[in-house]
């Protein structure tokens, strides 16, 4: 079985929790609204389902425009950070496989020059 604190929960906040912070600002907002705004519009002209899905698409754009928060944009954060995390923890392993090499040497080195 796997470790509960590997689980993540799948609502990650409910209406009577605190808002999400803000992580789409400026023109990136704009950009949302206006875009969600367009496929909205496409969509309801279009109809079908092909319509459907340009009005949900532009849907979650105008959310996360008036909202200023993309729950995708956290996830990818997340990676991101994860990652250069784990570049970190390499290269520190990496230094210290060189230390431990200069020092082996230097110890194979001494243990010539006293046997010999």
């Amino acid at each position: 079985m796997s470790d509960s604190t590997n689980l993540r929960p799948i609502i990650e906040h409910t209406p009577f929790e605190t808002p999400p912070t803000q992580n789409v600002h400026g023109w990136e907002r704009i950009g949302s609204v206006a875009g969600g705004v367009m496929m909205v519009g496409k969509g309801l002209r279009r109809g079908g389902i092909f319509g459907l899905i340009q009005v949900a698409i532009g849907g979650v754009a105008l959310a996360r425009g008036f909202t200023g928060h993309s729950s995708l944009k956290d996830k990818l954060e997340q990676g991101r950070q994860e990652m250069n995390s784990v570049r970190t923890k390499i290269e520190r392993a990496g230094q210290e496989l060189k230390n431990l090499k200069t020092r082996a040497e230097v110890a194979a080195e001494k243990a010539t020059k006293t046997a010999g």
